[in-house]
């Protein structure tokens, strides 16, 4: 029995299609199929060169899949079975370091993954660009029933990547849920998830928006977006909410540095700034880093999650099954053998979110 992999062959160049041969799972290992695998903005960085990965690899960290083989004994230890629909999360934190000690392991400074093994060895394919997958079993988060696991690879690593920013925040003795008026910098897989989010705890949120695009405008209203304004006209119209403060609480999502010192202007005193959009380098841009001092300003970065935040991520759509129609369609899927496509298309900005499926 074969399996397809898209293996990354380096910066700027065509995904290769190859088969694998399938071997049992090694011990502590679950052996699963594809059900889908999302195209993440970092495997996008790693296609353009901006973040260094070696090739030749199989990428990918957003897989979702239903195990087909595995040590009925093993997995139970870990309540997981044959059969079941599972998210697997590629973080390997070391448990020993001072953040891991802390409580605080999505910051682990000696994070391993857990796709990161060989192509040249079997069990070959431990990334998630491929029909089929080997992750250990501490790595794998089982899907409720109620939760259709198609739809929950939409924000597979976006809901948990916002999910944590908004965590760290209330871990500083900020309230979330206190927050009146919110915006949210940028419009793609993860502002989307955060702009359903602080929406979900009653906020009035804004969306800014470097480009016109009016499809992807339409579904930020119809997910409950107050507004989707342009970058130029922003400022001015948020620096009016609670009284002409300004706002609660920004979160950028977009990527673009351009947006760090726009955030600080239309954020109110005492406002709260969260940052895990920031993923790669993209250049340097000056600030005022008087508005810091003089707002008093709660600037908080975020660059990883950890399985408890894709937990968190679960019984949010748990809760909220009025919602998944909508994720749902946010998507956008190519079969695996369309990956240079998809990539292409992702690159171009023609999709909220990309996913790949067998």
């Amino acid at each position: 029995m074969f399996a397809k992999a898209a293996v990354f062959t380096g910066a700027n160049k065509p995904f290769d299609l190859r088969e694998f041969l399938l071997t049992p799972p090694p011990a502590g290992y679950a052996k699963m199929e594809l059900i889908a695998s999302g195209v993440c903005g970092t495997d996008l960085h790693f296609h353009n060169g901006r973040l260094p990965i070696q090739p030749p690899t199989v990428i990918g960290h957003e897989f979702v899949g239903r195990i087909t083989e595995v040590n009925e004994e093993e997995a139970a230890r870990y309540g997981l079975k044959k059969g079941d629909a599972v998210i697997a999360d590629i973080a390997v934190p070391c448990g020993e370091c001072l953040l891991c000690k802390n409580g605080d392991d999505a910051n682990c400074v000696n994070m391993k993954v857990t796709n990161g093994g060989s192509i040249e060895k079997a069990p070959y394919l431990y990334g998630g660009y491929a029909e089929v997958n080997y992750t250990p079993l501490t790595n794998l988060i089982p899907i409720p029933e109620s939760v259709d696991p198609a739809m929950a690879a939409g924000f597979a690593c976006p809901g948990p990547t916002a999910i944590h920013a908004f965590a760290l925040a209330e871990r500083a003795g900020i309230k979330i849920n206190e927050s009146t008026t919110a915006v949210v910098q940028g419009l793609g897989p993860v502002g989307f998830f955060a702009l359903i989010y602080l929406k979900a705890f009653g906020a009035k949120v804004y969306a800014i928006v470097a480009k016109e695009d009016p499809g992807r405008a339409a579904l930020a209203q119809k997910l409950g977006a107050e507004a989707v304004l342009l970058t130029e006209e922003a400022t001015a119209r948020l620096q009016q909410e609670n009284g002409g403060l300004g706002v609660d609480l920004c979160f950028e999502a977009s990527g673009a540095p351009a947006a760090v010192p726009q955030g600080m202007e239309i954020l109110r005193n005492r406002g709260v700034y969260l940052i895990p959009g920031q993923y790669s380098n993209s250049g340097g841009i000056p600030i005022q880093p008087q508005l810091i001092t003089f707002k008093a300003l709660q600037i908080l970065g975020s660059s990883q999650y950890s399985v408890c935040d894709v937990k968190a991520y679960l019984q949010f759509l748990e809760r909220h099954p009025e919602l998944h129609a909508h994720i749902a369609a946010l998507a956008t899927r190519y079969p695996l053998a369309e990956v240079n496509q998809a990539f292409a298309d992702a690159k171009a900005g023609k999709n909220v979110k990309t996913v790949l499926v067998k």
